[in-house]
């Protein structure tokens, strides 16, 4: 059940494991794109860390915000090899999809967006636009000021413009 489980889990066409898909490509040989994340063994004969536990430790890092050291205990991954997984994971995220999110729209990009827009009622318009606030945990007191609005703490935003579909 396990096994199952967990290929179902990591091999799973859907368009929900895109990233998972993308990094470990290949449908028979199960090939994956970065070669860190294959199982190897050591040399005692034993095998490693297995790919699902250094991209699990990455995606918690990046999802929840928790430490390297943390990951010790939750997936029995060392503090290092945490962290060389997140840099490994970020590092392939980027390279398989800067190409179609990392880049500016071209003409057909341009004119489905504008498309879109007038569709649903908003001619001429590319996407939306929408602030969210971070709060500064560690802002320094001498900047505490020119970084604290309405919230009455400091506070960073982040704008972001977005297509109906998240694409821009």
């Amino acid at each position: 059940m396990g096994r199952a489980l967990f290929k179902q889990l990591l091999f799973d066409d859907s368009d929900e494991d895109e990233i998972m898909r993308r990094i470990l490509k290949g449908s028979t040989s199960r090939q994956i794109y970065e070669p860190y994340f294959v199982q190897k063994r050591d040399n005692a004969q034993k095998w490693g860390l297995s790919s699902l536990q250094k991209i699990t430790a990455a995606l918690r890092m990046l999802a929840y915000g928790v430490t390297a050291d943390f990951m010790d205990e939750y997936v029995r991954i060392e503090e290092s090899t945490a962290m060389e997984s997140l840099k490994k994971f970020v590092k392939a995220v980027v390279d398989i999809f800067s190409k179609e999110y990392l880049r500016s729209p071209n003409n057909e990009d341009i004119a489905r967006l504008l498309a879109n827009g007038e569709r649903r009622g908003f001619p001429g318009m590319l996407g939306s636009i929408d602030c969210m606030h971070w709060k500064w945990k560690n802002c320094p007191v001498a900047w505490k000021g020119q970084y604290s609005g309405h919230l009455r703490e400091p506070t960073i935003v982040l704008e972001a413009v977005a297509s109906f579909d998240l694409w821009i």
